[in-house]
């Protein structure tokens, strides 16, 4: 059971949040990470379950995220410490607490709401904002300078490895063929009117999903290296587990959650070798027992409230 002092909810309520809290399952004089801090909700869960001694960590690399954030959980006090700093950077920051280790790492992973409600960002493709897409505004790397310098055979790279996207191809030759592209509506506009989605339009309005999604997910990806950042940051969360600490996990896409999975089910495993081999020579030990063999969705009444938890996919893991 979770412990609650009161059965009040955060002024934020973010995607799967009764159930990262099940699974973490917060205790007074705990330590725990929230490596994507955000708006905070998250994280004033976690620290109203563990009340009055459980301490946490949050990360994030949004200024303006961990400003709203720090702002939301001031009542905490000292029990909170917020930084900005990227999550494959969290055994760094546990050190640097001096913590041995950590009873709870919780990762939502992508975009917020948040972000994508700020048109400013360029983020989402209903805006006419720059196309910025950075985390980290100190990030050197935009999406306006891939999408104007990169070679068309490598933004049709990104677009089809990150996006899943396959009409990369014609997008990336539309792109170049249409430079300077400055803003997110002028790129959104572009890829609208090439002839494979205007044929396949009634689908699409059918299903409400812009054509340009795809492209947009693959440019932020690239820009913020999200995928290298999760398959860094696993092992490092699990090693700062300490044993019986849980690692909890929400995905949003495809290529996320296969990271997540394949690392689970391999690092819950004793050997690695291929099943015909008579005698293992991996010496692999597991280190984690997986607690969800199939991923947590929310329930249609969570969506109904937010259509973007759709997606969401929660894993999770207990270090042995």
């Amino acid at each position: 059971m979770v412990a609650r002092r009161t059965g009040s909810l955060p002024p934020h309520q973010p995607v799967l949040y009764h159930e990262i809290l099940e699974l973490l399952q917060p205790q007074p004089g705990g330590r725990y990470i929230d490596g994507t801090l955000g708006a905070g909700g998250h994280a004033w869960g976690i620290l109203e379950s563990s009340s009055p001694s459980g301490l946490l960590l949050g990360m994030d690399l949004d200024p303006i995220a961990l400003q709203l954030a720090g702002d939301r959980l001031a009542e905490f006090g000292s029990r909170v410490v917020v930084i900005q700093a990227s999550y494959d950077n969290l055994d760094d920051e546990v050190s640097k607490l001096g913590w041995e280790s950590v009873d709870g790492v919780m990762l939502d992973l992508g975009v917020s709401s948040m972000q994508l409600d700020n048109e400013n960002r360029g983020f989402s493709f209903k805006g006419g904002a720059k196309l910025d897409m950075r985390f980290d505004p100190e990030n050197p790397i935009t999406a306006e300078k891939l999408v104007n310098q990169l070679s068309e055979a490598e933004l049709a790279d990104i677009l089809y490895r990150f996006g899943e996207e396959r009409n990369s191809r014609a997008i990336a030759r539309a792109i170049v063929k249409a430079r300077p592209i400055q803003d997110a509506k002028h790129l959104a506009a572009l890829i609208g009117e090439l002839r494979q989605f205007r044929t396949a339009g009634q689908t699409a309005r059918r299903k409400r999903i812009h054509p340009a999604t795809r492209t947009f997910q693959a440019l932020r990806i690239a820009v913020n290296k999200e995928l290298v950042t999760l398959e860094n940051a696993l092992p490092r969360a699990v090693a700062s587990l300490s044993s019986g600490g849980r690692l909890a996990v929400i995905a949003y896409h495809s290529l996320e959650d296969r990271i997540v999975k394949r690392f689970f089910r391999r690092e819950s495993r004793d050997c690695l070798c291929p099943a015909q081999q008579p005698v293992c020579t991996c010496d692999h030990r597991a280190t984690i027992i997986e607690l969800t063999r199939r991923p947590i969705r929310p329930v249609e009444a969570e969506v109904q409230i937010n259509p973007r938890a759709r997606s969401a996919k929660l894993r999770a893991v207990e270090k042995i």
